[in-house]
């Protein structure tokens, strides 16, 4: 197991900072989870923890360690990378081995420590075959087999799972979940893809353009988004934001089409502002119910169990999230309404939460 730490960690490539004054701790058999879209700094941080990469400056510690001199060898960190990289003239069970034969260890060692990696990810029976022969979730099971046999410190995977259909994937974040948490030992997962995340990680960080924008529980930052920018990000479908102002302890839309009673937050607040409504907060009516603002069908999308609701309203669309599946058809009028103690506030200039207290 291990702490790892980034203390104030800025790389530079020429004129761009790819990270830029970066500090997070992971603890001990965490699950952490790195997230942003492409050129966030994800894969950077990585190379930078893996020795692949000097810091311009701050320190990258490994048990309070820190492990700027150090080269990869000695930081003994297993990464699984996005494109697996398993050796096509080797059977999966010499990839597997291979890290070992290369440290030399006993013959009597490998053979115990591939049979124990074998059996956790159910991977014995292909032992034999060559990676053209395998799936692409075999293929990806044997390349976490070779990093677990190295019993290293930690374990880094970049977007490991990407590659695999939505089936697949979906079965291999449970299974990864579970073999990380029977390891006890400390795993770092990039991902660009928020659901990947949002399911697995303990703890998952935010990037915005080699920033960190919040660090939290994925429960937290979804309810609690410290920006509009991480509002936007978590949450599928997305967050709607509605332009406006504040006064008097109610919300009002640019066009003074819908009023809201805030009950926290500030009291007023002169500059314009965006609500947040997550769409399983709005909720769609009959028509001309009390209370309710009226706005039209835009389009329906039945997804099961339940069913995304795309309304005109406020010269924009809102998406409300709504159970089963309601029998609506494009401009057919509908009543809306929002839930106001789950809204979000965010400053229209800076983007930054205006209240982050729990919700209802």
């Amino acid at each position: 197991m291990a702490r790892i730490a980034f203390v104030n960690v800025t790389k530079r490539f020429g004129e761009t900072v790819a990270v830029d004054d970066i500090s997070f701790e992971v603890a001990d058999n965490e699950f952490f989870c790195i997230f942003g879209p492409p050129t966030s700094g994800k894969s950077t941080i990585l190379r930078l923890l893996l020795g692949l990469e000097t810091p311009d400056s701050g320190d990258i510690l490994i048990d309070g360690r820190s492990v700027l001199g150090e080269g990869p060898a000695r930081r003994n960190i297993a990464m699984v990378f996005q494109n697996l990289a398993l050796f096509p003239h080797m059977s999966a069970g010499d990839n597997v081995r291979f890290p070992l034969v290369e440290r030399k260890v006993s013959a009597a060692a490998i053979a115990a420590r591939v049979e124990a990696v074998a059996a956790k990810l159910h991977i014995a029976h292909i032992l034999h075959k060559m990676p053209a022969q395998l799936s692409g979730g075999e293929r990806q099971r044997v390349a976490i087999a070779r990093a677990l046999v190295r019993e290293p410190v930690a374990y880094l995977m970049d977007d490991p799972i990407s590659a695999l259909d939505a089936r697949l994937r979906e079965e291999t974040r449970v299974e990864l979940k579970r073999i990380q948490r029977e390891l006890g030992q400390t795993l770092i997962y990039v991902t660009h893809d928020q659901e990947e995340a949002m399911s697995v990680a303990d703890r998952m960080a935010i990037l915005e353009q080699g920033k960190v924008r919040q660090i939290d529980r994925p429960e937290a930052i979804y309810d609690r988004p410290a920006s509009r920018y991480v509002a936007r990000l978590v949450g599928s479908p997305p967050i709607n934001l509605l332009p406006g102002r504040v006064r008097e302890g109610r919300f009002e839309s640019e066009d003074g089409r819908l009023t809201l009673p805030l009950g926290r937050g500030p009291i007023d607040h002169a500059a314009p502002v965006d609500l947040g409504v997550r769409p399983e907060d709005v909720e769609i009516l009959a028509p001309e119910t009390d209370g309710a603002a009226t706005a039209a069908v835009y389009e329906v999308e039945p997804l099961g169990g339940f069913t995304v609701v795309d309304v005109e309203f406020s010269g924009q669309v809102l998406r409300a999230m709504v159970r089963g599946q309601p029998r609506l058809k494009p401009k057919e009028p509908v009543g809306l309404t929002i839930r106001p103690e789950r809204v979000h506030l965010f400053a229209r200039d800076t983007g930054a939460a205006l209240f982050r207290e729990a919700r209802g």
